[in-house]
């Protein structure tokens, strides 16, 4: 079951909201609904779901209702129509009281402001959450003390916020929204006013932050390159509504149309694409099984000088050449003595820290995955086809 599931969720603002959710009934464009009805599609007919443990990015322009979309899931805007799901449970259903405690105990939000109390102490901001729960002095004080040690952040505790900069301030917001250990933490656009050293930094800190506590995250943004950077999966809005939800490889490689499409002109793919990206299916030869007969038969039905050699469960176990099957045979020894060394790289390994191995090495390279099992091979001309601009990408596919 998904932690966050939104069904159908829209938002109008303005009157005549019946004529506006029926012309939504029918997939009219949010401009005409605007011009027929003078009502505002905030969020047009959302679906989604978001796994525990995710960071789930959503980004789109300004006007594109990311934000709106997010202030939804913990209503602080109220929805039009629709449902928002958590772990099961409707929260568009809820009463005050049991939407407090939601707030309280499940969701956290993190905005672009900081949202410091001036006349606190850090110490006291982080624990400010947990004042509001009513947890007693030493309980919160001991939360806020872990939060500020996994930010960093411990030696600055009795300090006031006009005494750090932004990325410290930032920083301290997002201790403060980890405090009491959120199952769902929003952040809504929280690294857009930071210079973009602290917010590289600030993106690394989330991703540490998040793998420590395993917290799912649903973050804003307007950034094509932090979403690809922090985002497990992204949600891309237009005019209120989602146009395409993937990993950054389903984005960048199978845009959904032209509004897609112009988000990813300006991306160096060799940071986004990984090896299992452009891989190419090996040609294998089993050394438990085969013999030099058959992998000397296997070279020549494929026409190729050479295998890549596995054991039964496809472990990785080197390369099989024309000539060291050939001296298995002479000399009767079985392949696995014959074997020769062939680099490797693992599947999640970029594009941009590919080039150097594969200009380097004579060989292709063998992709593995985190049990050293063989699941493609990188050759050289599908590396530098990979690294060819957006346009001739384009024209390719």
């Amino acid at each position: 079951m998904a932690k966050v599931k939104l069904e159908h969720l829209t938002k109008i603002f303005g009157k005549h909201v019946k004529q506006a959710l029926e012309m939504i009934d029918d997939r009219a464009p949010k401009t005409d609904i605007l011009d027929k009805t003078g009502a505002t599609v905030g969020v047009y007919d959302a679906n989604l779901e978001v796994n525990e443990g995710e960071i789930f990015v959503i980004m789109g322009l300004s006007g594109s209702g990311k934000s709106t979309l997010i202030r939804l899931l913990n209503r602080l805007i109220e929805p039009t129509s629709g449902s928002i799901y958590l772990d099961g449970e409707d929260i568009s259903k809820m009463d005050k009281k049991q939407l407090r405690d939601v707030r309280r105990k499940k969701m956290s939000m993190v905005f672009q402001n900081f949202g410091l109390f001036p006349q606190r102490t850090v110490m006291e901001n982080t624990e400010y959450g947990l004042e509001v729960q009513g947890m007693p002095k030493a309980e919160r004080r001991e939360k806020a003390e872990i939060a500020l040690k996994n930010a960093n952040l411990w030696s600055f505790r009795d300090q006031y916020p006009s005494q750090l900069s932004g990325g410290m301030q930032q920083r301290v917001g997002l201790a403060r929204a980890l405090a009491n250990n959120p199952e769902i933490l929003l952040m809504d656009e929280a690294f857009s006013a930071l210079d973009p050293l602290i917010r590289r930094d600030m993106q690394d800190e989330l991703i540490e932050l998040q793998a420590k506590q395993g917290q799912t995250i649903i973050f804003i943004s307007h950034d094509l390159n932090e979403a690809l950077r922090i985002g497990d999966r992204i949600a891309i809005m237009k005019d209120g509504a989602i146009v395409q939800i993937g990993t950054g490889e389903d984005i960048l490689t199978n845009p959904a149309d032209d509004y897609v499409r112009a988000f990813t002109e300006d991306i160096d793919r060799s940071k986004v694409l990984t090896a299992e990206n452009i891989m190419v299916p090996p040609l294998t030869t089993n050394v438990d099984n085969d013999g030099p007969n058959v992998a000397l038969k296997k070279m020549r039905t494929e026409e190729v000088s050479g295998l890549v050699a596995v054991d039964r469960e496809r472990h990785f176990k080197g390369f099989l050449s024309g000539e060291n099957a050939l001296k298995s045979r002479q000399e009767n020894v079985p392949l696995s003595s014959v074997l020769t060394e062939m680099s490797t790289v693992h599947k999640d390994t970029l594009l941009s820290d590919i080039v150097t191995m594969i200009y380097d090495s004579p060989a292709p390279l063998a992709v593995v995955d985190d049990d050293n099992r063989l699941v493609g091979v990188l050759i050289r001309g599908r590396v530098l086809e990979a690294l060819a601009d957006n346009t001739d990408m384009e024209g390719e596919e």
